[in-house]
């Protein structure tokens, strides 16, 4: 096998090297209406890793971002936590044979918090990729949310662009009784 960034011989989808050298975290937090989001990158560089969702090299990218990301943050803020927290991914609709959402919010699998799978699902299946915000918002997601009550939940998604989608999100939570924390991201695409 080889570096997806470098090509050179590796057992990982994303050498050791790369890891430290092109994609070290850099966390930034952006305000979206109500909601903190806090991303690991600028979109800009770790575009060509999110553009393989869709095809069969996504899995693994994904799988690696999520563990050089999510995994280690959730780590640390679990160590604080009183009470259980889920996590929640934004539309962990299955395409392409996964669910990228699904393999971020797996990834922050503790004993702390707890991962609902597939209960928050846009019955919209129209792509934001590449839309304005005009678009986005004649067009919403109308999520639809299968999940529990009175609960903490941090919402997760690759990426924030316009945080149309997180405020669609958190909007549909707070109508099911549902306290949304903050939500993660792997990129920013203002940043």
């Amino acid at each position: 096998m080889r570096c997806y960034a470098c090509a050179k011989p590796s057992f990982q989808i994303i050498c050791s090297d790369c890891r430290e050298k092109l994609f070290r975290p850099q966390v930034h937090t952006r305000k979206i209406g109500t909601l903190d989001v806090i991303s690991f990158y600028p979109y800009a560089a770790i575009a060509s890793l999110l553009h393989t969702k869709h095809k069969p090299e996504g899995y693994r990218i994904y799988k690696r971002l999520a563990r050089m990301t999510m995994h280690p943050f959730i780590k640390e803020f679990a160590e604080s936590l009183e009470s259980d927290v889920y996590i929640v991914g934004v539309d962990e609709y299955v395409g392409s044979g996964y669910s990228h959402t699904a393999l971020l919010a797996h990834a922050m699998r503790t004993q702390k918090t707890k991962v609902l799978h597939g209960k928050l699902l846009a019955k919209n299946r129209v792509s934001y990729s590449g839309k304005d915000l005009q678009f986005r918002l004649n067009h919403p997601r109308d999520f639809r949310y299968t999940g529990k009550s009175g609960i903490d939940v941090i919402l997760v998604d690759d990426t924030v662009t316009t945080g149309i989608t997180l405020q669609e999100a958190q909007g549909v939570l707070l109508q099911h009784g549902v306290n949304v924390l903050f939500a993660l991201t792997l990129a920013d695409a203002k940043e």
